[in-house]
This record gives C-alpha cells, sequence and structure tokens, in this order.
C-alpha cells in the first residue's frame, strides 16, 4: 500500500460541498497544491469562518498592492498554483495514479473531504480508476488506538492551508503507525 494524505478547504452549507483547495503529499515525496478558480467567493465572502481562517492562506489573499491584485479579490486568480476545476481534477488523478496501483487515502476528519475530492469527476461511480472509493480517517485511527485528540501531534503552522494540513496529517498518520506497532510489541 501506498498512502496519500490529504486536506481540502471547502465551503460547505449543509447541501453542498465546494472546492477551496486542496493538498496531497505522498509517501514517494511528491505534493501537490491547488486553488480552485471556480469557487464560489461570494458565499466565502460571507461566510466569517473562511474569511478568517482559509482566505489568508490563499495565494496573495485579500488584496496585494506591490503586485496590482485589488483589493476586492479574494485571491491572485494568476497564481499558477489557481487552477480550474477540471485542470484540478485531472492532475489529482494523474498524482494519484503515479502513486502506483495499491493506493490508501488517508485524511483527518476526512468525510467532507472525500466527498468533495470525488465530486471532483461527478458522481461517486464516476471515479476514474484507480482512485480509492473512500478515505481512511486518522481520528478513526486514533480512537483505534484508544487516543483521542490532545494524544495527537500538534501542527505547529499553517493550519487550514490544504498543504500544509495534508503534511500534517502524513506526520499524525505515521505516528500513528509507530504508535501501534509500538503498543503491539
Amino acid at each position: 500500500m501506498t498512502a496519500i494524505h490529504y486536506d481540502l478547504e471547502f465551503l460547505e452549507d449543509g447541501r453542498h460541498i465546494e472546492l477551496i483547495s486542496i493538498g496531497m503529499v505522498a509517501e514517494d515525496g511528491r505534493e501537490y497544491y491547488a486553488v480552485s478558480r471556480d469557487m464560489p467567493v461570494r458565499k466565502i465572502r460571507k461566510d466569517k469562518w473562511l474569511m478568517e481562517n482559509v482566505v489568508p492562506s490563499l495565494p496573495k489573499g485579500a488584496g496585494d498592492r506591490r503586485n496590482h491584485v485589488p483589493k476586492s479579490w479574494l485571491f491572485d486568480y494568476a497564481d499558477p498554483v489557481v487552477k480550474r476545476r477540471e485542470r484540478i481534477a485531472d492532475d489529482v488523478m494523474d498524482f494519484i495514479r503515479a502513486a502506483g496501483p495499491d493506493v490508501e487515502l488517508w485524511a483527518n476528519y476526512g468525510a467532507y473531504d472525500h466527498v468533495c475530492l470525488a465530486q471532483l469527476w461527478g458522481r461517486m461511480i464516476d471515479l476514474p480508476e484507480g482512485v480509492p472509493m473512500f478515505t481512511h480517517d486518522i481520528q478513526q485511527e486514533a480512537r483505534r488506538q484508544g487516543l483521542g485528540w490532545n494524544d495527537l501531534p500538534k501542527q505547529e503552522s499553517g493550519e487550514h492551508n490544504a498543504l500544509a494540513d495534508a503534511r500534517h496529517n502524513q506526520t499524525v498518520r505515521q505516528w500513528l503507525a509507530a504508535h501501534a506497532t509500538t503498543k503491539e510489541s
């Protein structure tokens, strides 16, 4: 099994989950980060939590006079990590397939992340070959081992930046694997 750790930042309103950004880290050291050019900017502006926690980590978020990004823009559309949803779907499929035929996806509280990920290609049954139909959840693994949130390694910085969160997910999942091995010994 090859693990890919990931995180998505998204807007959810109880009916829809809409992609803002995605970060992925593979065990072989590859990383992927993208921001959706197609995110629902007007809806995000109305969400105080997203504006305070997620938007600041987007490329040149909230305007940047030095680079001529108007303050009215939520992020810099010209940044190379900003991509159309279709491009992100192709990139993610290639990233996952490059890990080999036996891939495990890992996320922290990953239920919504997996739905948002799957929706890159449409319905769940539209997942491309090689993309897993489920995500292993770090919190479930921690509970299986009798551990709670406060027992896990803490993230030093970058919380709610999808790539920083994916890197931390990898750290926690590897810590849990080592903890399980130590516990069994």
